[in-house]
């Protein structure tokens, strides 16, 4: 299977307001531009939850701007890696695409304090997505 030019990462978790926000806030970042990055729920919220926009804060990443997205159909067909965070048998599946599972504790409901470990073992998954996608992490 050929390598696309620009990589193309779907996080997709229930309510799109907490680990899938914190995964693609991270692509971002480390990614630079080098990868396209995309995130939505099977069942979003209506708002990203409080203490992921703090936890994510004090590691001068500002995602307070970002809004919960539905799942689509076409973000699915549109990704090249789709990787799901709890959200069961809601993710559609179409042959080519790699799909992987990571197991988080969800921070729904919880306080910044349990939400750290949490951004912190994403961000390791991060840089290790990068490096399977061969994109060399940003500083």
């Amino acid at each position: 299977m050929s390598t696309p030019a620009v990589p193309s990462v779907l996080f997709v978790c229930v309510h799109n307001a907490g680990r899938s926000q914190m995964a693609a806030a991270f692509l971002t970042r480390l990614g630079a531009g080098r990868v396209e990055v995309r995130s939505a729920g099977s069942a979003p919220a209506n708002t990203v939850n409080p203490a992921v926009v703090e936890a994510m804060g004090e590691v001068g990443i500002d995602i307070s701007a970002e809004t919960p997205k539905v799942l689509t159909v076409e973000a699915v067909q549109a990704s090249d890696v789709v990787i799901t965070m709890g959200c069961g048998d809601a993710c559609p599946f179409f042959p080519g695409k790699q799909y992987l599972d990571w197991k988080l504790d969800d921070p729904a409901g919880q306080g910044v304090d349990a939400v750290r470990p949490i951004r912190d073992r994403i961000e390791a998954r991060i840089r290790g997505l990068l490096a399977d996608l061969g994109v060399e992490a940003r500083a």
